[in-house]
């Protein structure tokens, strides 16, 4: 585990107020590269279509899982959320150009919504919690708009809001398409409402969503993680694996020794989102 560059108290503060964060250049371009070659290898295995939507990505290639610790991003995660965390869910998403926005099974846009469950989460006087985070990794050219980006509504996260429209065609006020480049990383919360932009241009979209949240919560992915992604992993990788010990309730209140990552938390570094 390692510390980084990142002010991490501006940067939750930022979030805090906006409700997402865009980090240039969190990757390499080596990086990039060798992720997108593992997606290439992932997508050769799928059923030709014009968009896809692969879950536990992370259990499809060690490149991807590589990123389950990445450790330029590990210590603000573990200060927006708190040390008690885990891997909620790996996602990746592919959208291939679709100037026609021809309808696909796997969806080639999405509209307007906050993520998780059916029924959704609880909500007090119309604002819904933060739950988890997702870090987002652009691996693809996203520098422009309308190609497959993620559109948000800043501050959505804080305030009682509903979209007055769910066309993602069309424009909602105060929308901004998220841009980047490859090896940019865009982090946002669960309750952000969000959307996925029409791909009209001839780039074809590739993010990576690698989500966190309480080690109490049921994670997506999976029930328990699987031998191949506990092999040689380390203490901190355990924990985000859900690995801390046999007795459930210590998921509610572990013993510092179960949580290494609590090394990286900085108390009231900005204070995080999750109290």
């Amino acid at each position: 585990m390692t510390t980084n560059h990142l002010d991490i108290p501006a940067l939750i503060q930022q979030f805090n107020e906006d409700g997402y964060l865009i980090l240039p250049g969190i990757l390499s371009e080596d990086k990039v590269n060798r992720l997108n070659a593992a997606i290439d290898r992932i997508v050769a295995e799928e059923p030709e279509s014009l968009a896809y939507n692969i879950y536990n990505s992370v259990e499809r290639d060690d490149e991807i899982a590589s990123l389950i610790d990445e450790p330029s991003l590990l210590p603000l995660m573990v200060n927006l959320l708190g040390f008690n965390i885990q891997l909620h869910i790996s996602h990746l998403t592919i959208r291939k150009p679709n100037p026609n926005d021809v309808k696909t099974e796997s969806h080639s846009f999405i509209n307007w919504h906050q993520d998780g469950p059916h029924p959704q989460f609880p909500q007090q006087n119309g604002i819904t919690s933060t739950y988890y985070i997702k870090t987002c990794y652009i691996l693809s050219d996203m520098s422009q708009p309308d190609r497959g980006n993620t559109k948000v509504i800043p501050g959505s996260h804080n305030k009682p809001f509903l979209p007055e429209s769910q066309d993602v065609n069309g424009l909602v006020a105060g929308e901004v398409q998220v841009c980047g480049k490859p090896g940019d990383v865009f982090i946002f919360p669960q309750n952000l409402w969000h959307a996925g932009a029409p791909n009209r241009s001839e780039f074809t979209r590739r993010q990576l969503f690698l989500g966190y949240s309480p080690i109490w919560m049921r994670p997506i992915d999976y029930r328990n993680a699987s031998d191949r992604l506990l092999e040689n992993a380390s203490p901190g990788r355990k924990q985000l694996l859900g690995v801390i010990d046999k007795d459930p309730f210590k998921y509610y209140v572990p013993q510092e020794s179960m949580v290494p990552l609590k090394e990286l938390y900085v108390q009231d570094a900005g204070k995080s989102v999750y109290k």
